[in-house]
């Protein structure tokens, strides 16, 4: 079963996050590039966050759908947000360019506030791998 279709055996409200994220982490940095002062903004979290997929996606192959699975997101985006927050304080950008990372960003702690929960509780021992529901 791919990690796709695992998502998909989760309650409603995780297939409507995972869009989201999609949404906020993949396709509205790449608006970013339209100002020259945001480009590697737009570079650093879009190689950032294909990092992320990717890793998610070798440790779902790996270890199956355990709760480790946020740990990419963690050692890579805690950074990114860091990063963010620095050049958010920039005053080369504007409003549209500021709202825009701003949504990133939230987007972005939001899932970081699942990853840690997530990795946290596996450490404490929530070790054992999703199971699909029979019908």
């Amino acid at each position: 079963m791919t990690l796709n279709e695992m998502i998909a055996l989760q309650p409603s409200w995780v297939f409507y996050w995972v869009n989201w994220l999609l949404i906020g982490a993949f396709i509205l940095p790449l608006s970013l590039f339209i100002w020259k002062s945001t480009r590697l903004m737009a570079v650093v979290i879009l190689l950032t966050s294909i990092a992320g997929a990717a890793s998610v996606e070798w440790l779902y192959s790996t270890l199956g759908y355990v709760k480790l699975l946020g740990l990419p997101h963690i050692i890579l985006w805690t950074p990114l947000v860091v990063y963010l927050l620095w050049n958010l304080n920039r005053k080369t950008f504007g409003n549209i360019e500021r709202w825009i990372i701003r949504i990133v960003m939230a987007t972005i702690i939001i899932s970081l506030v699942f990853d840690y929960t997530d990795v946290i509780r596996y450490l404490l021992g929530e070790t054992a791998p999703f199971i699909v529901p029979t019908s």
